[in-house]
């Protein structure tokens, strides 16, 4: 399962809310950040509107492997489009040993370019749920993470002080004036 969209969209939002029913269940479940987000806290995801789950922050895709326990039936990975593509071969190795991976990431870079390894996970899901945020500037529904500031790397952790979503037109205005 991957849950994609712009930031600000509500896709760790979702992914705590998903994670709490496999709690409710019953079902051992492992979560997983990159260390790289640390914005709100550097061992929980933490969603914009402060719902926290616990999890495991790990350095590369390839240490989840090690650290998932067998008797684990769910993994949940937050922020995977700052995995490299050794993600994909973990997401296929869990699926495979019939454990149900739940991924969420932004599915766009600021540029409006697919994002790291999003678009592949998102062609091997059984199931995407495209999270959409709200324009700031028009409020129209949002699908594109404007970058407030000038830097030009790709990866730039941040929160609303460097982005804000924006619906295409929008996005294609502002882009225009940088």
């Amino acid at each position: 399962e991957v849950i994609c969209g712009s930031s600000f969209s509500g896709k760790t939002e979702e992914l705590i809310r998903r994670i709490n029913r496999v709690k409710i269940a019953k079902r051992k479940i492992q979560i997983f950040k990159p260390t790289i987000d640390s914005r709100y806290s550097k061992t929980d995801i933490v969603s914009h509107a402060n719902s926290t789950s616990e999890a495991i922050p790990v350095q590369n895709a390839r240490v989840i492997s090690n650290l998932v326990e067998a008797d684990t039936e769910v993994v949940a990975i937050d922020e995977a489009q700052f995995f490299d593509v050794n993600v994909l071969d973990v997401v296929r190795e869990l699926v495979d040993q019939g454990k149900r991976v739940i991924i969420a990431g932004l599915d766009m870079d600021y540029l409006g370019q697919p994002f790291g390894p999003m678009p592949d996970l998102m062609a091997m899901a059984d199931d995407v749920y495209k999270c959409r945020a709200i324009c700031m500037k028009c409020g129209h529904l949002a699908n594109f993470s404007y970058r407030i500031s000038n830097a030009s790397q790709q990866v730039m952790i941040g929160a609303k002080q460097e982005y804000m979503p924006l619906c295409r037109c929008c996005y294609a205005e502002m882009m225009q004036e940088k």
